[in-house]
């Protein structure tokens, strides 16, 4: 069983994004979700496998479901 605790540099290597800090802090700003009533799986950006990935996170409590809840708070910030 993997108990390791993922980071967000990982979730956006798993995603298929850009992974330095920098991306990471754009990706943030440019892609804010202005409405709580967004699901952050259901966000238009996410391309269908992305979306399934983050709702199967935190729908099963996956191991990575802290640090796609991060996320989602980072984006509905």
């Amino acid at each position: 069983m993997d108990t390791s605790t993922h980071t967000f540099t990982a979730l956006f290597e798993q995603l298929g994004l850009d992974s330095d800090k920098d991306s990471i802090e754009q990706f943030i700003r440019t892609h804010q979700l202005f409405s709580d009533e967004v699901p952050l799986h259901e966000a238009s950006f996410w391309s269908e496998a992305q979306a399934e990935f983050l709702r199967d996170a935190i729908t099963s409590d996956s191991d990575w479901a802290e640090v796609v809840d991060e996320l989602n708070t980072s984006l509905h910030a």
